[in-house]
């Protein structure tokens, strides 16, 4: 099984967020966490793919440069996952909001129409880079004003694309269908990256 095979690796997940900590919890890995310092900076012309892969795996090749040029001989190898989340509502990108107005206008976009949600993920080793992405659609009921007011006051979804997180209240209230993987708009695309676990560990 998998798992028995993971744990002859040092496991690290670059990135901050709590919920893909979780999610790699909940899948049975065992891992440590270091945040990249990796600017997400990206190019106008790339596609909502390109971006979510190439963010993805440059986090993962960052911190895999900074543990190994940072520690002792290791007994175990290393492996590090990255990811990275994005919304694309009516053909533009948003990321994360830089602030109550910004996150407001997000959402006032996302009110009572679908949008598609991308995560890329990406496994590194010292002998193979793996990278991929999926896609989820996810549509919401029309909100009102002061219920976008009131979850941005209350939740704070400032480390978010798009300014919300489908496990929080304005999912429970506005979220009226998911077509994909309810984990992909969560951030991490769990049944892909224990595909890409096991392209990595076992060939």
């Amino acid at each position: 099984m998998l798992l028995n095979d993971l744990q002859y690796y040092r496991i690290v997940l670059a990135s901050k967020s709590p919920r893909r900590r979780d999610l790699l919890a909940g899948m049975g890995v065992v891992f440590e966490t270091v945040q990249s310092d990796e600017a997400e900076q990206t190019d106008s012309l790339w596609s909502a793919e390109e971006v979510v892969c190439h963010l993805s795996q440059r986090k993962a090749e960052a911190v895999f440069r900074q543990i190994s040029a940072a520690s002792q001989p290791q007994s175990a190898p290393l492996l590090v996952i990255g990811g990275d989340t994005i919304v694309v509502s009516d053909g533009r990108i948003l990321g994360k909001p830089n602030g109550k107005e910004e996150a407001l206008r997000m959402l006032r976009q996302l009110s009572g129409s679908s949008h598609m949600v991308y995560s890329g993920i990406c496994v590194k080793t010292a002998k193979t880079v793996m990278t991929a992405f999926d896609t989820t659609i996810v549509t919401f009921e029309p909100l009102q004003e002061e219920e976008l007011a009131y979850y941005i006051d209350h939740f704070q979804p400032f480390d978010k694309a798009g300014s919300y997180g489908v496990q929080e209240w304005i999912g429970y209230r506005g979220i009226s269908s998911i077509k994909g993987s309810f984990y992909t708009v969560m951030g991490l695309p769990t049944h892909l990256l224990w595909r890409l676990l096991e392209s990595t560990i076992h060939n």
